[in-house]
């Protein structure tokens, strides 16, 4: 008979983290906005303080699974839904909402002049410089997306951000560069060599492509970005009227 791993690296787990794994078990029988057993119950149930109930409850929390309510208690969260294709959410909060982990695994990132295009949208002098980034977006570990984005060569300061464990507009705000309004377009291609090794998924697998122009809160061209998704690990939503014309 093999070894449940699985179980014996539970046992050994914080207490918190074992009655986290016990109630996602639970969650997943439960509807949105079942309420979860109170802090008091978790504690008389695991023999545990409040404290290390309040924790584990914390971290169902803060990966959009559950959700608190002042005075009322702790209730199931609805189940994630796809992004909406005429809202722009960050990867990393879109992650969250989803209860999964967001990161990052930054490919290179470099500051070299810009393309004749690149010169054209993000309405640079000739001869300006631009700041590329590409990463791979995980969720949970599992690739997601691979995406590459240009700057103004002004915001330089992106080249020594930390870019793998926090939101890159996150950064941008922080740099007094706010990311407002934009416009996308979205098409469908297959992932080449290079691609397919870094979403770890076979060469010609289908790809959601997102193509987006980004201003920040002054109308200023911020960002281009160009993300290439799994197309069976993400989806696009979209709500529309019919033309009868």
């Amino acid at each position: 008979m093999q070894p449940d791993l699985a179980s014996d690296a539970l046992a050994f787990a914080p207490r918190y983290r074992r009655i986290e794994q016990a109630l996602r078990v639970r969650l997943a029988a439960m509807r949105p906005d079942d309420p979860l057993p109170s802090e008091a119950q978790l504690s008389q149930e695991f023999s545990v303080s409040r404290m290390t109930a309040r924790a584990a409850v914390t971290r169902l929390v803060e990966d959009g699974l559950a959700y608190r309510e002042s005075g009322r208690g702790t209730f199931v969260a609805a189940p994630p839904t796809p992004r909406r294709a005429d809202n722009l959410v960050r990867f990393s909060a879109e992650m969250r909402r989803q209860g999964r982990r967001p990161s990052s695994r930054l490919i290179h990132r470099e500051r070299r002049p810009a393309s004749a295009e690149e010169t054209r949208r993000l309405r640079l002098r000739a001869g300006a410089q631009v700041v590329a980034i590409r990463r791979v977006r995980l969720a949970d570990g599992e690739p997601v997306a691979v995406e590459d984005a240009v700057f103004p060569g002004d915001l330089d300061a992106l080249l020594s951000a930390e870019l793998e464990h926090r939101s890159l507009h996150e950064t941008l705000v922080d740099l007094g560069r706010v990311p407002s309004t934009g416009h996308a377009t979205i098409t469908a291609a297959n992932a080449d060599d290079r691609t397919a090794h870094l979403l770890q998924v076979d060469d010609g697998t289908a790809l959601l492509v997102e193509q987006r122009a980004i201003l920040d809160q002054d109308g200023e061209p911020l960002e281009l970005t160009r993300s290439r998704y799994v197309a069976h690990r993400y989806a696009l939503e979209v709500s529309f009227s019919v033309d009868d014309a």
